[in-house]
């Protein structure tokens, strides 16, 4: 697993065999979250939109927009409200504005009832208007105060021009023309004056900023809403959960080919046999609470090993078993006992260590014994003529498997050879009459008579 690609089948192979622990785990994350909205009191959002005649640059609306939320506007506001222990500092936080199209600055206010909620929108939206006002009045020069007046004013020099104009001499002479030049060039002026003067009624217009009705009243929780504290702390523990599990499987340092047991035990491989059954097969036969825990979550089933492949039939599996009796008396070719040694907890080992004892029938017997992986522990030797070690793949790291064969070493026992058992998916059994040609049937116990105590 740690040095293959992650892939669905991979995440679908953890949410089949470790969903007890992952729905554990997600119930317990979504309590979490329920406990993470009793920390945060509900709130509730509503906004209230002004309107700013004139032109309007896009840097003037967002100009505006800050000054909606400026600690001046706030703080009148917080005044205005009168809200017991909430100033303007507080209310601060609460408050948002931004620059919409068609020259609309939106104001929103959030609060913990829906009635304070639209009271807060419509207090600043206010208080923004009112600034603007006053801030646009104090720019204004006195002179251009009157507007209106000014125009009337311009409007009455040029008849007056134009009066005088008719009044001079209307021959050709120099000073004739020179009069009526001058008046020309004064009634061009106040022309441009008159239009610089309606040039300046835009600007004028943008301090009567206009507020488009009341916030309407929030009838829903701003986000997060509890519902969403509870799916969020769900999904945030299910993610981590299978975060986990990839990260402890890309971790693992589990070997699981026969050449790699081997030569971490420092010996020969002699065969790899199969055994047969799924559930049965990998499931923990350890006691107490911590066992009992690992199968009422699941934990016991390991998930990082893919799903056993379709073993042949019978007769097939029982010529792996003959074969590696085979190796065995090749290599001790004595007829005092064996020791076979199973780390304790592997299902498949113990079962496959059963069978070689069936199998062999005496010859040589074999004895098999079970240790603890973490710290294991052989009799001393006596009649044996020494050992071998059976376990499944992908079960243990190379150094337990040192600790096995330093095991046996500190118990005087040579270790003569590993086999590797491998769980695989029987087929359904075939009738007698079916049977493939040259099948020997062969009786098999699950556990041996060849198995001795340890």
């Amino acid at each position: 697993m740690s040095d293959d690609t992650i892939r669905l089948v991979t995440i679908g192979r953890i949410l089949r065999r470790r969903w007890r622990l992952l729905a554990v785990l997600t119930v317990l994350g979504a309590l979490v979250g329920y406990g993470g909205s009793l920390l945060f009191p509900p709130s509730y959002t509503t906004s209230t939109s002004v309107l700013l005649p004139g032109v309007w640059q896009d840097r003037e609306l967002l100009t505006q927009a800050e000054i909606a939320t400026s600690s001046v506007v706030v703080d009148r506001a917080a005044a205005a409200l009168n809200w017991p222990g909430i100033g303007g500092s507080k209310l601060q936080d609460r408050v948002s504005a931004s620059a919409a199209d068609g020259n609309i600055i939106k104001i929103s206010g959030t609060a913990e009832t829906p009635e304070r909620a639209q009271q807060l929108s419509d207090q600043v939206a206010h208080q923004f208007v009112a600034f603007a006002a006053r801030v646009a009045g104090d720019s204004t020069a006195p002179e251009a105060a009157q507007p209106e007046a000014l125009r009337q004013l311009v409007v009455q020099a040029s008849r007056r021009i134009t009066d005088l104009a008719a009044a001079v001499d209307p021959g050709q002479t120099v000073e004739s023309v020179q009069t009526r030049t001058e008046l020309e060039k004064l009634r061009t002026t106040l022309q441009d004056a008159i239009k610089k003067l309606d040039q300046v009624d835009p600007a004028a217009n943008k301090a009567n900023m206009v507020v488009m009705g009341s916030a309407a009243r929030p009838t829903g929780e701003a986000p997060p809403t509890r519902t969403q504290l509870v799916a969020a702390g769900a999904l945030l523990f299910l993610l981590l959960a299978v975060v986990g599990h990839l990260t402890a499987a890309r971790a693992s340092r589990r070997l699981r080919t026969g050449p790699e047991i081997a030569s971490a035990l420092g010996s020969a491989l002699l065969g790899t046999v199969d055994v047969p059954g799924e559930r049965a097969v990998r499931r923990s036969r350890g006691r107490g609470p911590r066992a009992l825990a690992g199968r009422l979550l699941g934990t016991d089933v390991r998930w990082d090993v893919p799903p056993p492949q379709a073993s042949g039939d019978e007769a097939g599996r029982q010529l792996r078993y003959r074969r590696v009796c085979s190796r065995i008396r090749e290599q001790l070719p004595s007829t005092r006992p064996l020791l076979v040694v199973v780390p304790d907890g592997d299902e498949p080992a113990r079962r496959a260590a059963g069978q070689l004892a069936a199998e062999a029938s005496d010859d040589p017997p074999l004895r098999v014994v079970e240790v603890p992986a973490e710290r294991p522990l052989l009799p001393d030797r006596e009649d044996e003529s020494g050992a071998l070690i059976v376990l499944s793949p992908g079960s243990r790291t190379a150094a337990e498997l040192a600790g096995l064969a330093e095991a046996c070493a500190d118990g005087g026992h040579e270790l003569v050879g590993v086999v590797v058992a491998g769980p695989v998916r029987a087929r359904p059994a075939r009738s007698a009459d079916h049977a493939p040609a040259g099948a020997v049937p062969v009786s098999v116990g699950g556990d041996g008579p060849g198995r001795g105590a340890g």
